[in-house]
């Protein structure tokens, strides 16, 4: 899908189009409406440059003990093969 978004004159002027894609992104991933892989979409990043910019900001990743299981689990799964 494709939005057209209206921001106030000053902030089009300071921000190129990738970063308010990024801070878009940013924010979804924050409020925990989106992935980190499809906030990495929004903000047109690869996943790892994405945690990267995540990373330069500051702001903590969600990783909770759920996470840490279902990427145990697959790397059980890709070791048993």
């Amino acid at each position: 899908m494709e939005m057209t978004l209206t921001l106030p004159e000053h902030l089009e002027a300071r921000l190129s189009p990738r970063e308010m894609s990024l801070h878009l992104a940013i924010g979804l991933f924050v409020t925990e409406e989106a992935t980190l892989g499809q906030a990495a979409e929004v903000a047109g990043l690869s996943q790892a440059d994405f945690l990267r910019e995540l990373g330069r900001r500051r702001i903590p990743i969600h990783y909770g003990r759920e996470e840490l299981a279902a990427d145990l689990r697959a790397v059980e799964a890709l070791a048993a093969r």
